[in-house]
Parts: C-alpha cells; structure tokens; sequence
C-alpha cells in the first residue's frame, strides 16, 4: 500500500511547477534563458548538496557517483538540461496557461515512451485519449494567442519540445535511478544538468549578469521550490508509484498555474479553457481503471 504522503508528495511538485510557468516571466526580464536555466539550477545543486552533507550522505553520494555517475548524467542532462533549455526560451513567447496546458499531455506521452522502451502495456483508454488530448492541444495552440488569431509560435513549439524531455525523464528516472538516497541522487541528476546548462550558456554566449531584487527572487524561489524540493519528490513518487501513475499528477500543473496566471491577472480565455478541459478529460479517461466485468454464478 503507498503511504499517503506520496501523493501529497506529487501534488505539491505539480503545485511548484505550475508556479515556475508564472516565476520565469520575471525572470526573463533580466537573464538570457540558458544564464537563467544555469543559474537555477547551480542554485538548486549547491543547495542540495548542502542538505545532503548535513544528513551525513556525503560519503554516500560519493560511491552512487562512482558506480552510476553515467547513469545519473544521462537523467540529467535529458531532463534537467534538456527540459529546462527549451522552457526557458518557450517562456518568452508563449503564455504560462498555454506553456502549462501543453505539458498536461505528458502522462499520455509517458506512457507511449514507457510502452515503446520499458515494455509497459499502453490500455485501450490511453490509446484513444491521445489524439483527444492532441486535439485539445492543437487548441489551446492555435486559439489560445490573444488578439493574435489562429497560429502557432516558437514558444508553443519549444514547449512541445520540453513536453517530450520531460516525458524521456520520467522514464529514465525509473528505469535509471539506482535505489540508495533519493536526496544523493537527486543531487547528482542536478549536477549534471547544472553542468551542461552552465556549459551551454558560455558557449553559447550568453550575457551572464546578476538579477535585480525581482527576478532575484524569482529564480531563488523556482531554485528551492520548483528545483530542489519538486525534483526530490517526483523523484520519490516515482520510486514508489511508477512513472504512469505518477504522471497523473501532472494534471494539477495546468490548474495551478492557471490559477496563479488569474491572480496575477492573467485570466485564461475561452480557447485556452475549453482546450484545457479537453486535455485534463482527456487525460483523466484514459487513466481511469477498466471496469471488471463479472460474471453470473
């Protein structure tokens, strides 16, 4: 039986996550999206590290390193550097509701990778809810642009793009995470995506400056909430439900950010609404349970 903790566990990663679509407008205003990306998540690995040395899992993260360093960088660098390389660009274009509402399609997309490269059976109800979901998708995209009429942008695609990294983390955390200290582990994913994104934002000549007060503490507060403490408990979510149940609370993202967007006074409109009800029904049929037929004594 999963302890309840679990799912309040996966709940609130969905509750910091959809709060990142809306802390990383602020951002933006003053860092590059690869200095940003970088500099969340250096931020996030240092503070872990610091955690991980005060519970005495120091020595600990040395040998998990040692015996599966490959393994924890390839996690990383698909779904820290990868993922946060094109939401961070996506975000600059494209709206929070729209960036979170193309991201509630990943349990569908995770179970596809899951059935594709861990060999899990995909449900009949999976299957006929993607191109649902696809379609509710396709209309959040193209109508959910205010004033700007039936298009897709750059952003939407990037987040497309992030939406498939994400789905590839899920599936390498499960199939990749060696068991031992989740907090170890979690570090060393971090590390190697903060490496790759601080290597990409040199090379790729990005203008490295300090945030003012506001994206300051934006980027801070997406470092401990949305990168520290979300990342450890998905990742323990995952470890105790699998990636396909876990996925499902990925739901919540688009709610909470939607919710956060309105109190900001960012209010969704009625593509993005209607769009957003077809993905999470969508979503939510096909990871419904089948019904047992019985059968007459």
């Amino acid at each position: 039986m999963i302890p309840a903790r679990i799912y309040l566990f996966a709940a609130f990663a969905a509750l910091f996550w959809g709060a990142n679509f809306n802390l990383a407008g602020p951002v933006l205003v003053d860092m590059a999206p690869m200095a940003a990306a970088a500099g969340r998540f250096l931020l996030a690995a240092l503070i872990m590290l610091v955690v991980v040395v005060g519970r005495g899992e120091g020595l600990a993260m040395l040998e998990i390193a040692r015996r599966h360093g490959l393994r924890l960088s390839i996690v990383g660098i698909v779904g820290i550097a990868g993922f946060n390389l094109l939401f961070f660009d996506a975000m600059r274009s494209t709206s929070a509701v729209n960036g979170a509402l193309i991201m509630a399609t990943n349990p569908l997309l995770t179970a596809l990778l899951a059935a594709l490269t861990l060999g899990e059976k995909i449900p009949s109800r999976q299957i006929a809810a993607l191109p649902v979901a696809l379609g509710g998708v396709a209309l959040v995209i193209l109508g959910g642009r205010n004033g700007g009429g039936l298009s897709m942008g750059l952003g939407d695609a990037e987040m497309l793009g992030a939406n498939l990294a994400w789905a590839a983390y899920n599936v390498l955390a499960r199939k990749l995470m060696p068991p031992g200290p989740q907090f170890a582990n979690v570090t060393l994913v971090m590390a190697a995506g903060a490496l790759v994104l601080t290597l990409a934002a040199l090379a790729g000549g990005s203008e490295i400056a300090l945030p003012g007060p506001r994206a300051g503490a934006a980027l801070l507060t997406m470092a401990v909430t949305g990168s520290v403490l979300a990342y450890l408990f998905w990742s323990m979510a995952i470890t105790r439900m699998g990636a396909g149940r876990t996925s499902l609370f990925l739901n919540l993202v688009p709610v909470f950010a939607a919710i956060i967007a309105s109190l900001g006074g960012d209010v969704p409109n009625p593509a993005q609404l209607g769009g957003g009800m077809v993905v999470i029904m969508a979503v939510l049929y096909s990871m419904a349970p089948a019904r047992q037929r019985t059968c007459p004594a």
